[in-house]
């Protein structure tokens, strides 16, 4: 009995089938190459920036984002009705003040402020500046030793750009007002430790729910 030799392949037949299993490169938006330039930013760039910031004023108001690729990530559109605020606040705002005049407590101190990022104090702040705007997200741009500085997505409620867009006029609703104060913000609900869920968590549905155990 003699084997029968299989026939030979062709290298046409070959090349195509290889081509066919490795698979295809996909190509790189935009925005990953924002976001990978973020990652180092030029620090000598970035230092020329704050010192311009640190001498403006505290709330300033942007025509457009610096991270383009996170504000959009938050929901931030280019168009009527979104306003983007940069923010400054001062490090270690978290250290116990002593009293120099006025009434005294007892101890000589005030409350630590420990539960509370800078984040999410930045957007309170802008809140309460702004009573017009609703804050939807805020990032952080810079950070010297002295200062945090913060980019705060503010949408306006009253445009009828806003209320004529479906996937942003949920803004416009009266339950979703005072974000940053009831802490529903990115920023609030990571800094109450609502990004995991957990059957021994007790953090919801609030920490005053579960008598303080849960920070």
């Amino acid at each position: 009995m003699t084997d029968k030799k299989e026939p030979k392949k062709s290298l046409k037949k070959q090349s195509t089938e290889s081509q066919k299993s490795e698979p295809q490169k996909s190509a790189k938006g935009m925005y990953y190459y924002i976001k990978q330039a973020w990652k180092k930013p030029d620090s000598k760039t970035l230092r020329e920036r704050m010192i311009g910031w640190r001498a403006s004023d505290v709330f300033t108001r942007v025509e457009k984002p610096l991270r383009l690729d996170k504000a959009r990530a938050l929901g931030y559109k280019d168009k009527k009705g979104f306003v983007i605020i940069r923010v400054r606040l001062i490090r270690g705002g978290h250290v116990r003040p002593r009293p120099n005049k006025g009434r005294r407590s007892k101890r000589m101190h005030t409350n630590k402020n420990l539960k509370m990022s800078y984040q999410w104090i930045a957007e309170q702040r802008v809140s309460r500046k702004f009573t017009n705007l609703e804050v939807l997200n805020s990032y952080e741009i810079g950070r010297d030793g002295k200062h945090y500085f913060f980019e705060v997505i503010c949408v306006d409620p009253q445009r009828p750009e806003i209320k004529n867009d479906k996937t942003i006029n949920w803004i416009t609703k009266p339950q979703n007002q005072n974000r940053p104060e009831r802490g529903i913000t990115t920023a609030g609900k990571k800094s109450r430790g609502l990004e995991n869920k957990s059957p021994t968590s007790k953090v919801r549905p609030s920490v005053r729910a579960g008598k303080g155990r849960g920070k």
